[in-house]
């Protein structure tokens, strides 16, 4: 069997790239054919966009396929890093993304941005902070030569944690930041796009590594799915920024100062999770994936979130889609930061 493509594709390397075209591109059909995303927009289930849900699915779906849950009995065996892990996750990253967002949003930036905006771009923010990333951790923990099963228990136990503390630390830093949202409608979304797909991807990875084993699986099937991802991310991205044309010609500004808050947050998360497990004497194939996981977003859950608590058109949903344009360029800094201090950690 040929050997599985490990790294960062063409596609992830210059995702950025392809971001500015699908702006490009989204903007002038919401300029010139207005009526087409006013015609997407209208179609809709609940105030769920379902061309969005269904384009996402597409994008997270094969996702979920990647992880094992098998790998979660492993949870034992060096928990010091899975501990640092949730912890930077789910008690400091959230609170760190509002703090940075509220800072710049209604301080800093005050004089270019409005309260009202203000208020859904801190949304948006706080939505990126409560999603930590699921299947870009496998490209960066491939870059600094981490350990893979580790990182694969990693991306599981967070996968789990995400069902149950996603919703309510959403609900409270959106009530913090007096922003109404419905449990109920909160609920729906993480059903949609993290229940459902989980379960597909879980079951799918089941039925086909027992009928062709786990090296078919990982070698060529998941393969099959990568450039639906890749179609599916790009016209997601097209939508929303046709829906967003107004916004952005009104103030184009604020794609950069939505920017700044939130790479800000990602280099203070990876170093605080980097430099914890070193403290820890923990080997650099696990620090490093451990602050990459924290660091980096799961973009595509809060884009969805986004989209089904505010709407394509709204400002929460273009500050998510501007974390999808600043991951891969500052993740991709802080691979060559982390590979740069590997002789700092202790070997296994």
């Amino acid at each position: 069997m040929k050997k599985q493509v490990t790294g960062i594709s063409f596609f992830q390397k210059y995702l950025s790239v392809w971001v500015l075209l699908c702006m490009i591109v989204g903007v002038g059909i919401g300029y010139y054919f207005p009526e087409i995303p006013k015609f997407m927009d209208g179609m809709n289930l609940s105030g769920i966009s379902i061309p969005i849900a269904v384009l996402i699915w597409v994008m997270i779906y094969p996702m979920m396929m990647k992880v094992d849950f098998q790998s979660v009995k492993e949870i034992g065996k060096n928990p010091k890093g899975l501990f640092v892990t949730w912890i930077i996750n789910w008690l400091i990253k959230p609170f760190t993304m509002y703090a940075f967002a509220y800072l710049f949003f209604f301080i800093v930036f005050k004089t270019w941005i409005v309260p009202e905006l203000a208020t859904e771009y801190l949304a948006g923010a706080v939505l990126l902070g409560a999603a930590p990333c699921t299947a870009m951790v496998f490209v960066w923990s491939t870059l600094t030569k981490g350990n893979p099963a580790y990182t694969v228990v990693q991306v599981a136990t967070n996968d789990l944690i995400i069902l149950v503390a996603f919703v309510p630390i959403v609900k409270f830093l959106l009530g913090v930041g007096k922003v109404s949202v419905p449990y109920s409608t909160l609920f729906i979304s993480i059903m949609l796009f993290v229940v459902i797909p989980l379960v597909g991807g879980v079951l799918t990875r089941m039925i086909v590594i027992r009928s062709k084993g786990k090296a078919y699986f990982e070698n060529f099937f998941l393969h099959k799915f990568d450039h639906a991802t890749t179609i599916g991310l790009l016209l997601t991205l097209v939508l929303i920024f046709a829906s967003q044309t107004k916004v952005i010609l009104a103030n184009p500004l604020h794609i950069i100062l939505i920017a700044i808050p939130l790479t800000i947050q990602t280099f203070l998360i990876f170093f605080l999770a980097f430099g914890i497990c070193r403290l820890l004497k923990l080997p650099f194939d696990i620090a490093a994936p451990a602050g990459m996981i924290g660091a980096s977003n799961f973009f595509e859950l809060a884009v969805a979130v986004a989209i089904a608590l505010f709407g394509t058109t709204s400002p929460a949903a273009l500050a998510t889609t501007v974390g999808v344009l600043t991951e891969v360029p500052v993740m991709l800094t802080l691979v060559k930061l982390a590979n740069s201090k590997k002789d700092k950690f202790v070997n296994r």
